[in-house]
């Protein structure tokens, strides 16, 4: 029997089964049978699946050793297998449980892989060899150097914004100097070092995660641990001391280039000569106000390299995999930042700083 044949016996059958009521037995005999494909077999072992839905036991038997090798291959011997019933919409209430057992799921997956980062962080102090350090210039130059224009200009041009959307409040007021003290401030404790936090999370937490994900789904890892290598030592070490090295570098270089994009609308649009705008710039910014500017850099920098490494190592399923948790690294590392952000921003509040 061959699959031109599957509609003519198909047809048989059907038209024989329904003649078998629940409780008794349709056995198919394929003894007369001297050869079959595979997919006249497919069709029988679907049909014993209908019959075991209608409780109508049901088996294949006879044939050669050949068609016995054949029946096992397709799973005609074992078990027929339920169908699965047509899935009903999932209520609004399960929909929420569901998501919030995979949010807690994931915690628990990211606190896990953090207190086995310390562990590697310990080892790595204590053996530094095992760290890979070689590593960590290469990923400071992609990371970091490589990011300086986009970075200095995005902080020019919100320094630059920054300036104008209080030009003309301050200029009715008679006020045009303090365009300094509001540019300076807002640049270096809040904006330079968010900013600078955001395109690094956009550009190398993304890329570390894609990376480290098609390691994963490829198995190289794996070939690390098994070659007595510690992955978290050689790859999330490196990666993470990187950005705590370039994130607060990139940073002072935003606040730099945002004081200078408030100083171009200050001296073209409110006439504030460049001395008198560097002058009030200085006696507004305090050392405080870079350092914890720059504070809140290396809490951006671990969050973001953490976040990434985690996504990467956890990848499962192949490419698509590897594009899922990317886009799950640049969305829940601007959410971390966010989040430290108000934290750190409330904590300096409080301690009056």
């Amino acid at each position: 029997m061959r699959m031109t044949d599957a509609l003519t016996i198909w047809l048989a059958l059907k038209a024989a089964v329904p003649k078998s009521p629940p409780g008794k037995r349709f056995d198919i005999d394929i003894s007369d049978v001297q050869s079959m494909d595979g997919g006249v077999m497919s069709l029988l072992v679907n049909l014993r699946s209908e019959l075991a839905e209608k409780h109508i036991q049901s088996e294949i038997i006879g044939g050669t050793e050949k068609l016995t090798e054949l029946i096992r291959l397709y799973g005609g011997d074992a078990e027929p297998v339920k169908r699965h019933k047509e899935r009903k919409a999932e209520g609004f209430v399960a929909h929420i449980g569901r998501a919030t057992s995979e949010i807690l799921t994931e915690f628990r997956h990211v606190i896990a892989f953090f207190g086995a980062f310390v562990s590697a962080a310990v080892g790595v102090v204590r053996h530094p060899r095992t760290g890979n350090l070689r590593d960590i210039m290469p990923l400071v130059e992609k990371a970091g150097a490589d990011a300086v224009p986009i970075v200095l200009l995005i902080n020019f041009l919100v320094g630059f914004v920054m300036g104008f959307q209080s030009a003309r409040q301050l200029q009715s007021y008679g006020a045009n100097i303090f365009v300094a003290d509001i540019v300076g401030l807002a640049m270096t404790r809040e904006l330079a070092p968010l900013m600078t936090a955001i395109i690094v999370c956009g550009r190398s937490g993304a890329a570390f995660a894609a990376e480290l994900g098609t390691m994963k789904v490829s198995e190289e890892i794996d070939a690390l641990a098994s070659l007595g290598l510690g992955p978290l030592r050689y790859l999330v070490f490196p990666r993470v001391l990187a950005l705590l090295i370039v994130v607060p570098l990139l940073t002072l270089a935003g606040d730099f280039v945002g004081v200078l994009g408030g100083l171009v609308v200050g001296h073209t649009s409110l006439d504030i000569g460049v001395t008198a705008y560097l002058n009030e710039t200085r006696n507004a910014v305090k050392l405080w106000d870079i350092g914890s500017g720059l504070i809140k850099s290396f809490a951006y920098a671990g969050a973001i390299a953490l976040i990434a490494c985690q996504q990467g190592f956890a990848t499962t399923g192949g490419a698509e995999g590897v594009g899922q948790r990317t886009t799950s690294t640049v969305v829940s590392s601007l959410f971390a930042v966010v989040l430290l952000d108000a934290l750190l921003t409330i904590l300096f509040r409080v301690a009056g700083v």
